[in-house]
C-alpha cells in the first residue's frame, strides 16, 4: 500500500460521504418546500406531510431542481410567482444543510 493509494481512497471515501450529504440536504429541502406550498394550499397535518412526500417524489423525474419546479409551480399555480418559488428552494436548502449537520 502506498501513500498515494491511501490519498485515493480517502478521497473516494470523502466524494461518497459529501454526495450522501448532498442527496440528504436535496430531499431535506424539497420536504420542508413541499411542507411550505402545503401551507399555501391551506394544507395541514397528515395531508401536508402527504403532499410533501409529493414533491420529494417529483424530483426522481429528471436530473436538477427542474422538476421539483415545475411540481411546486404547477400546484400553486398564480398563487406564488416563480422568484419567490426559486429563492424558498435556496433558502430551504441553506436550512436543510444546517439541519443535517446539526444531526450528525
Amino acid at each position: 500500500m502506498t501513500t498515494f493509494d491511501d490519498r485515493e481512497r480517502a478521497f473516494e471515501s470523502k466524494f461518497a460521504h459529501d454526495e450522501e450529504l448532498r442527496f440528504r440536504a436535496i430531499a431535506r429541502r424539497n420536504k420542508l418546500l413541499g411542507l411550505w406550498a402545503a401551507g399555501i394550499l391551506g394544507k395541514t397535518g397528515d395531508e401536508a406531510e402527504e403532499y410533501a412526500k409529493t414533491v420529494v417524489m417529483a424530483d426522481l423525474e429528471e436530473a436538477g431542481d427542474e422538476d421539483v419546479y415545475r411540481k411546486v409551480a404547477g400546484d400553486l399555480g398564480d398563487k406564488v410567482d416563480e422568484t419567490t418559488i426559486r429563492t424558498r428552494m435556496v433558502e430551504l436548502l441553506e436550512e436543510a444543510k444546517k439541519q443535517i449537520m446539526n444531526e450528525t
